[in-house]
């Protein structure tokens, strides 16, 4: 028995279990954002002079970004384009809401790449669609009232559903801010995952039955007093697979937390500078398998802004469609998205949130409401105590409005809570059926037009106290920044609202809104504080309808209006208008009906405008009675002395019939929008501008031949002359670019000239031009392409124009050019494609510096 015991010891153990190498998938998500710029009053975003060459920062962003990931390039080793790739049918994204909106109106391609992306997706990810939706306006989700987080779950969905056409199986959630409350809400509203970042888990554990086998070794040392839980710092969190959250009422949701040292490395350490290092990064986040690891797969993933592919890393979109292309091609790992990997590989481990906490704040979700000592850096000396004002100011405004609102709509809608998350429909299509639909769900009758007016105005307050709460005014260091200036100028629009719709209540609200706001004191001592902030930034930017005529009737002396046509989001009709000219002065009378599109409010006004040239002008607008018979007699008579007048030339005269008529003349061109305002100056510059141009040229051409002694001779030219022959070439070389017809002779003399004489070009100015009259030429042939007889000279033109581009010493951005031509070699109706149309085609590939023959084999089209 004894030798037996000894046997039974000395036995060989049993061999350890071997770990399966597990299924390699590689996800990157980009979280592509802007914060909302449109005007409140005018629903679109107004002139930005610091994105020049563009209009505005979407539009630069576009340019950099959003355009460029749907048709990202790699290139060879001379740096010839051989591929072109969607990067969004390959990666996992969200777009915001009010971005995709303004994509939509300003970048229909851009906007089409996007969608199209996630149609490509579900081919390539077993159905699951590679886009996921975000809360509707990126704020905070913790620090909302329950009401308004769930407002923004159901618009984000809608929004998602309207764009993509399907529901959306994960969410993304601004600044990746949560708590356990808002994953319940998401999870009511059919919301499977999210994602976060590894600092937001608290804790984690198996879920039972998923557990290693009983022989293996225990994951890690467990009490028998937290029923397995593990606690989790960031470090230790395992990015590689899903977790599950169990909620209430056995609600659940799961979590993929991402890689954060591989997600920083983009972000903050020029990972992006090459795509096989990011691609190697990305290989390096899977984890040693160990044999009590169950899992059949993992996931290395990555979340950043989605503006790091292109514009804070410039061609960071190419280092992404390497890195993806590198993955695949050379099967160091399947791409997937979250919904795939999802489905395929449940989660097997459940964890706990740290609640209300976020990606980009230390201390949880702080930078949104005190002055934590989170900001972006650029002056150290500054604080943020104003940051818990604001929220305080806008809670304020939001709880104050809620029982007026409640109030006011008993009598129009059978639940305002309800219709103002149905409202998203009517956000999304404005049409009047559109409209109409919503009122026949959800009014409590059939509304007469003031109650309409009434109803819709009640909504778009309730819009716009969403919108305040858009994260990026907390997020940056000073209340008067632009983004905390567009969170108050919601605020303004809501206060506008307030004091039409609930009178004496509503017009106290603002005083209470300014003392709050007043506690927000400025890091610039001579903006104060954020009441002054509201004072000189938002009051002016408040309209009414009368504001709008003002603007068309002084808009009207310099461009000419049809009879029914749209100025932002309002429509105008045009009663009357009469132009009278003496000399350089000129005036305009008419009336006018404006309306606007949003709350169907309208105004009959008259006008009147006296130009008396250059920036000289001076216009009266006031309402008009067209049932009141005695002002329809007195505006006639007024019309008619008016004319008399200009024909007298009798300037003084016009003067006082206008201001018998409306009283003054308060609107200038001051009075004008930020984009007319800029139009309409540039007008006015224009002809001083061509004077200068011209004598500089003169200037230039009449000493050219010393110049050209002095370049000889080694000599300096003189400053002066300097000057004029930079000013010159400069100018020369715009207008042959913007010329109607192309003078390739002419632009390479001026290249010729400016390199013999050491002429600086504007690279940027002209590289913009170059690109824009290169895309203007391509979608000429785009448009004649298709059998068109001018087809021929319109192909012959564009390869020109890509030739002479070539030869520019500065880069020239032909991106929308070459996707253009990218586009025409995959359409389908070749059958007009003659030898000699694909030989000349062929040239403009290479010309635009696309290796034609590569791409064609990479794409697979057989166009040769």
């Amino acid at each position: 028995m004894a030798k037996s015991r000894t046997l039974a010891k000395t036995a060989a153990p049993t061999a350890a279990p071997i770990a399966q190498e597990p299924e390699k998938f590689v996800c990157v998500h980009g979280h592509f954002y802007q914060p909302p710029r449109e005007n409140p009053w005018l629903e679109t975003v107004e002139v930005q002079d610091s994105a020049a060459p563009y209009h505005d920062w979407n539009e630069r962003i576009t340019a950099e970004c959003y355009a460029p990931n749907g048709a990202s390039r790699i290139t060879d080793v001379e740096n010839k384009i051989i591929r072109i790739m969607n990067n969004y049918a390959r990666m996992s994204y969200n777009f915001g809401p009010t971005l995709l909106s303004w994509l939509n109106d300003k970048a229909p391609r851009a906007y089409r790449m996007i969608l199209d992306a996630d149609k490509a997706s579900r081919q390539r990810y077993s159905g699951h669609g590679s886009a996921i939706a975000q809360v509707y306006n990126h704020i905070i989700m913790p620090l909302a009232s329950k009401r308004d987080a769930l407002t923004q779950i159901r618009w984000g969905i809608a929004d998602f559903e309207h764009r993509f056409g399907r529901k959306p199986e994960g969410m993304w959630l601004a600044e990746t801010a949560a708590n356990r409350s808002v994953l319940d809400l998401m999870a009511q509203e059919g919301i499977k995952f999210t994602i976060l970042a590894p600092n937001q888990c608290a804790r984690v554990r198996r879920i039972a039955g998923s557990g290693p086998d009983t022989n293996a070794a225990p994951l890690a040392k467990e009490s028998d007093d937290n029923d397995g839980w593990i606690g989790t710092p960031d470090a230790t969190v395992n990015p590689t697979h899903p977790y599950l959250i169990r909620l209430d009422e056995g609600r659940s949701i799961a979590v993929f937390f991402y890689d954060g040292p591989n997600s920083r490395a983009i972000a903050f350490e020029g990972l992006l500078n090459s795509g096989e290092d990011f691609g190697r990064r990305l290989l390096a986040g899977f984890r040693p398998t160990t044999p009590e690891d169950t899992e059949k797969a993992q996931i290395s993933h990555v979340a950043t802004d989605g503006e790091s592919y292109g514009h804070h890393h410039r061609h960071g979109e190419m280092a992404l469609s390497y890195a993806m292309h590198w993955l695949e091609d050379e099967h160091h790992a399947k791409l997937t998205n979250y919904g795939e990997f999802l489905s395929k590989f449940p989660p097997q481990w459940e964890a706990e949130i740290v609640e209300d906490t976020s990606w980009s704040c230390a201390h949880g979700v702080e930078r949104w409401r005190s002055d934590c000592g989170c900001n972006s850096g650029g002056k150290p000396d500054w604080n943020q105590q104003w940051r818990g004002p604001l929220r305080e100011a806008l809670d304020y405004l939001r709880d104050c409005t809620a029982p007026l609102a409640e109030k006011l709509s008993s009598s129009l809608f059978k639940d305002l809570w309800a219709a103002r998350d149905a409202y998203i429909q009517v956000i999304l299509d404005r049409s009047p059926a559109s409209v109409n639909a919503f009122f026949a769900e959800h009014a409590t009758h059939e509304l007469t037009e003031a109650e309409r007016i009434t109803a819709l105005e009640l909504l778009e307050l309730e819009r716009h106290t969403q919108l305040m709460y858009t994260s990026c005014g907390w997020f940056f260091d000073e209340v008067s920044g632009i983004e905390t200036v567009q969170v108050i100028a919601y605020a303004g629009r809501v206060l506008q609202l307030s004091t039409k719709l609930f009178g004496e209540p509503g017009v106290a609200l603002e005083t209470g809104f300014l003392n709050i706001l007043a506690k927000g004191i400025s890091n610039v001592p001579e903006i104060g504080d954020g009441s002054e902030v509201y004072r000189r930034y938002v009051t002016n930017m408040k309209i009414g309808l009368e504001q709008v005529g003002a603007h068309y009737a002084i808009s009207s002396i310099f461009r000419s209006y049809p009879e029914q046509g749209q100025l932002f989001c309002f429509d105008v009709h045009r009663e009357s208008h009469e132009v009278f000219t003496s000399g350089r002065g000129r005036v305009a009378i008419g009336r006018a009906l404006v309306d606007s599109r949003i709350t169907e409010e309208a105004e009959d006004i008259c006008f009147a405008v006296l130009h008396l040239g250059d920036q000289n002008l001076s216009a009266a607008v006031k309402r008009y009675d067209s049932s009141n018979a005695e002002e329809v007699e007195a505006f006639k008579t007024a019309a008619t002395e008016v004319a008399h007048a200009m024909r007298r030339a009798n300037l003084a005269e016009v003067i006082r019939i206008i201001d018998k008529i409306f009283g003054e003349m308060g609107y200038s061109l001051i009075s004008l929008f930020a984009d007319e305002q800029h139009r309409i100056v540039q007008t006015i510059l224009t002809q001083t501008l061509t004077e200068m141009e011209d004598s500089l040229r003169k200037i230039y051409e009449d000493h050219a031949s010393l110049l050209d002694f002095l370049t000889e001779t080694g000599m300096a030219p003189p400053p002066a002359l300097e000057v004029a022959a930079n000013y010159a070439i400069n100018s020369s070389m715009r207008r042959a670019l913007e010329a109607e017809t192309f003078d390739a002779e002419a632009i390479e003399a001026l290249l010729t000239h400016a390199q013999s004489e050491h002429i600086t070009f504007n690279a940027q100015q002209l590289g913009y031009t170059a690109g824009q009259r290169m895309k203007r030429a391509m979608v000429r042939l785009e448009a004649s392409a298709a059998g068109d007889p001018t087809a021929n000279g319109a192909l012959s033109n564009a390869v020109l124009i890509a030739e002479t581009l070539c030869k520019f010493p500065f880069e020239v951005n032909i991106w929308q050019a070459q996707n253009i031509w990218n586009d025409l070699l995959r359409r389908s109706d070749k059958n007009y494609w003659t030898e000699d149309w694909k030989e000349g085609f062929k040239k403009l590939g290479e010309a635009m510096n696309i290796k034609v023959d590569q791409l064609v084999v990479e794409e697979g089209v057989s166009a040769f």
